[in-house]
């Protein structure tokens, strides 16, 4: 999952960092939807690993026969996973629909610009919503030597998610022109959040690690607790 993240955020970034070079736009587009699809692709096993897992007693993670979906609105990581998935499909209908150069300007707001629109708004609730879930409040910003490696992913998702909504922002095609509100701060944007998104990603393998690692230990004081 934390690979297939890295990926689909190392292709944003390239592809927002192409957009200021002369290089085709065609291959600018194959590789933002190719990005989009690893994202996806991530986002839905996030939410499968959401759906097969509940917090048991004292917050650890007990698991649950295998099951392709749930309805749990009342968990705050099985809402975040959620309101993601939809986002990356939204940057899959955006990216897509934007490979095809022949869109009006009323075309391109429609089709590529409200889908991307609204793909950001998503992305910045669900990073909003892991961030809660992980720091117990909306907003916060522990002393250094609180800050767990959960927090962290959190907190740079979040920034991502910010920074792809400032892309969204900028990319909005104006009538007049014919032309994006700022072309230079949507690649910009989007760079900042592909770089925030890869960094989280990298981050997500120590933490998986140490989860496992927790996982096990629990495991094996259980054990111990009821052999004979």
């Amino acid at each position: 999952m934390a690979v297939l993240f890295a990926v689909g955020s190392l292709c944003f970034t390239a592809g927002a960092i192409a957009s200021q070079w002369s290089i085709p736009r065609a291959w600018i587009g194959v590789t933002f939807f190719v990005g989009s699809l690893f994202f996806t692709s991530a986002a839905s096993l996030q939410f499968l690993e959401t759906v097969d897992a509940r917090r048991g007693v004292a917050g650890r993670r007990d698991t649950v026969p295998w099951r392709p979906a749930s309805w749990e609105p009342k968990r705050v990581d099985w809402l975040a996973a959620l309101v993601q998935l939809i986002g990356t499909v939204l940057f899959n209908v955006s990216t897509f629909t934007a490979l095809n150069h022949n869109l009006t300007t009323h075309q391109t707001n429609a089709r590529v610009w409200a889908p991307d629109a609204f793909g950001s708004i998503a992305f910045l609730i669900a990073s909003e919503l892991a961030f809660a879930g992980v720091s117990g409040r909306w907003i916060s910003w522990p002393a250094a030597r609180n800050r767990t490696l959960a927090w962290k992913v959190a907190a740079v998702n979040l920034l991502g998610s910010i920074a792809f909504g400032v892309s969204a922002i900028a990319s909005l095609v104006e009538p007049a022109s014919g032309e994006p509100v700022s072309a230079r701060i949507a690649n910009a944007g989007t760079s900042v959040g592909g770089i925030c998104f890869l960094i989280g990603a990298l981050l997500l393998m120590p933490l998986a690690a140490n989860e496992e690692t927790a996982a096990l230990a629990q495991s094996a004081d259980d054990f111990r607790a009821t052999s004979p």
